[in-house]
């Protein structure tokens, strides 16, 4: 399979880059192919142009750095997405990922008021980090918001059938050496579990 991984964090040796290098190479032991946009070393612009709100199409194409991007989720079989939660959403270099590349008419189109998805057919894993506790945030609500904002809205309805939502909970420095590798065989075994042939 053909994996596209995108991930934000501005820290290259943070908890969040850590979780992502033991998900690439985890694909990479089960013979799985990937890509990875790790936003913030690569600068990718996240300012969404006014000239991006046209339609496009052969008079208006889309900028460079999002018909590559675009290029890639359609080469892709699974888009996995990594990153922090701050102020209960993703980085704001995640979101303009999303806002530049996940256009109407390539991520999705409106008819009547409704979206209709035109990524299905690829799958999605979320995973992401917080510092809070998983059961502060289920307990006052925050969580559900989360899941309907990010899981539901920019994911499923845009077509992708997400495999797992893998949350990291409780996650401040300095995180005990033992926690950490618990982590990282979590998410190694994320991997195994959706990824493994057979």
């Amino acid at each position: 399979m053909k994996h596209l991984i995108i991930v934000a964090h501005p820290s290259e040796d943070s908890f969040t880059m850590g979780l992502t290098r033991a998900y690439e190479a985890e694909l990479e032991k089960l013979g799985h192919s990937r890509r990875t946009y790790d936003l913030y070393r690569m600068g990718f612009n996240p300012v969404l142009a006014a000239h991006e709100l046209a339609l496009v199409d052969a008079r208006h194409p889309a900028d460079a750095d999002v018909a590559q991007a675009q290029g890639d989720i359609r080469a892709a079989d699974v888009l996995t997405v990594i990153y922090p939660i701050w102020w209960m959403a993703m980085p704001a270099i995640m979101k303009g990922y999303i806002d530049r590349v996940f256009a109407r008419d390539f991520a999705y189109e409106s008819r009547d008021g409704a979206v209709h998805g035109l990524l299905s057919g690829k799958k999605a894993v979320i995973i992401t980090v917080s510092g809070a506790p998983l059961s502060v945030l289920i307990g006052n609500g925050r969580w559900d918001a989360a899941q309907v904002l990010q899981d539901t809205h920019i994911f499923r309805s845009t077509g992708f059938e997400l495999l797992e939502h893998l949350h990291f909970d409780q996650v401040a420095p300095p995180l005990p050496d033992d926690v950490a590798e618990q982590d990282m065989a979590r998410v190694r075994s994320c991997v195994r579990q959706h990824f493994s042939a057979g």
